[in-house]
């Protein structure tokens, strides 16, 4: 393959190249600090909705580290016990114990509850911070420097970066290296989340991955942190709980189980367990 020699004016540098990146960077400051502005600050909740809250979330967190628990067996079973008769009687309920023949209550409208609305409200502004500056300087972007090459990668790639690195550039012969004006501002968009937990902590208003954080699917992988739903029966939440409580029972182990048979297995004072049963 031939080698292209291909030659920037430094011109595009100076009024292309960096500009991009100046107003990047500028632009992410200006967005944390409007995200500050408009942010509200939160407001106080009753002790017994906190309280409701933290039991189901105490409850995962026990359940969950049952098979590696660092909690000796007499610990974790009273504590066990106790949430599992707490969430039987309806202890942490906000409204107090149910009468377990009385009807659920129906389940409150998020348009009528001022904690859901302002919980709205409060995404509804985030996603204005964030998307207004972005389509602005794409359109900027688009229309003073669409169709320029900026800079050249120093490290090979493969072809399949070739779509990514020359948005708005239809050479397919060009080196893959090569990148275009809209795609620096790609680039950039998501390379200066480091440069703002830098300069503005992790918990910043310029970071793009604060509004994955935000969105639905973010708590998949980490039910134990999500938060609850607004509208939820809780009664039946708790009694959930409680079953999984008690199935975690059987599956529970102490971490500390034999553990000095370990440590000294580990120095070589004594023959480890599972050694033995492979001589056995």
């Amino acid at each position: 393959m031939s080698t292209q020699n291909l030659y920037l004016d430094p011109q595009i540098r100076n009024w292309v190249l960096f500009p991009i990146t100046l107003v990047m960077i500028l632009v992410g400051l200006l967005r944390h600090y409007a995200t500050l502005l408009l942010t509200s600050p939160p407001k106080k909740q009753p002790l017994n909705v906190i309280r409701e809250q933290r039991g189901v979330l105490r409850a995962q967190i026990l359940r969950q580290s049952s098979k590696q628990s660092p909690l000796p067996p007499s610990y974790y079973h009273t504590i066990s016990s106790s949430l599992v008769e707490a969430f039987h009687n309806g202890d942490y309920l906000k409204d107090g114990p149910r009468d377990a023949n009385a009807p659920p209550p129906p389940p409150a409208n998020p348009l009528t509850d001022p904690a859901a609305m302002d919980g709205m409200m409060e995404n509804m502004k985030k996603q204005m911070v964030m998307n207004i500056p972005q389509m602005i300087i794409m359109g900027w972007i688009n229309f003073f420097f669409s169709g320029f090459l900026v800079i050249k990668l120093p490290f090979p790639l493969t072809n399949g970066f070739k779509e990514m690195l020359q948005r708005g550039i239809q050479t397919p012969n060009l080196d893959v290296r090569w990148v275009s004006s809209l795609s620096w501002y790609f680039l950039n968009l998501f390379g200066l989340n480091g440069l703002f937990r830098l300069i503005l902590g992790n918990d910043n208003g310029a970071d793009s991955t604060n509004d994955l954080a935000s969105s639905p699917f973010a708590n998949l992988g980490n039910q134990a942190s999500a938060p609850l739903a607004p509208g939820q029966d809780m009664h039946k939440i708790f009694l959930q709980e409680k079953d999984s409580l008690e199935l975690a029972e059987t599956t529970y182990k102490w971490v500390g189980d034999s553990i000095e048979d370990r440590i000294l297995a580990k120095w070589g004072k004594i023959q480890s367990p599972s050694r033995k049963e492979k001589v056995l």
